[in-house]
């Protein structure tokens, strides 16, 4: 890996990766996100710019927030989130858990099982109190737990440039995939390697 400095990786740069971000958010959330990199080993280019164009793709305006209702949480005429009610392969067992547990902070953490395993990571109680998982700071920590989980993996498909492959590991499709890969690729072209 390079020499990369954390100290280049500044809100006016980071803003041209954020077209529709308000600049404050960006001065006010990225200390946050960088210290929180950092910390989990994650303070290299590669995974800086990952962590950022990931924001990008989940919450445009860079901040935490909680997901929306949609066609892939919520039925026609259903209890908002239910379609996450009773997911096996979200950890959810029980009526209520889809919306208990729906995509919350920079990287959208989604299910009970993730909830748990991240909140142990970083030493949040994320199961007894989701709405944690809002809070900048602990936003912050759960991006960076998050990626940390899969680190091996991401940084392999951007070392073959498979932009697709790296955000399917965060996300487990395509959503967001035009933004993420424009936001990496400005960030690519904004973030000096030294």
């Amino acid at each position: 890996m390079s020499t990369f400095n954390l100290a280049n990786v500044t809100p006016q740069r980071v803003a041209y990766m954020f077209p529709h971000a308000a600049g404050e958010r960006i001065r006010k959330h990225l200390p946050n996100v960088l210290q929180a990199l950092d910390a989990a080993g994650l303070g290299d280019r590669d995974m800086v710019i990952m962590a950022l164009a990931t924001i990008a793709a989940e919450t445009a305006g860079f901040e935490p927030i909680s997901e929306f209702k949609s066609r892939f949480n919520t039925a026609p005429g259903g209890e908002p989130f239910a379609l996450y009610d009773n997911r096996r392969s979200l950890g959810n067992t029980a009526p209520g858990d889809g919306a208990r547990f729906k995509g919350r902070g920079f990287v959208q953490l989604t299910g009970r099982d993730n909830y748990r395993r991240i909140g142990q990571k970083i030493g949040v109680d994320l199961v007894s109190d989701p709405e944690r998982a809002n809070e900048p700071k602990t936003a912050a920590k759960i991006l960076a737990a998050f990626l940390a989980s899969r680190e091996t993996k991401i940084r392999a498909a951007l070392k073959k440039g498979d932009l697709a492959a790296a955000r399917k590991l965060v996300n487990g499709g395509s959503h967001g995939l035009d933004r993420f890969q424009q936001a990496f690729k400005t960030g690519a072209n904004m973030l000096p390697a030294a």
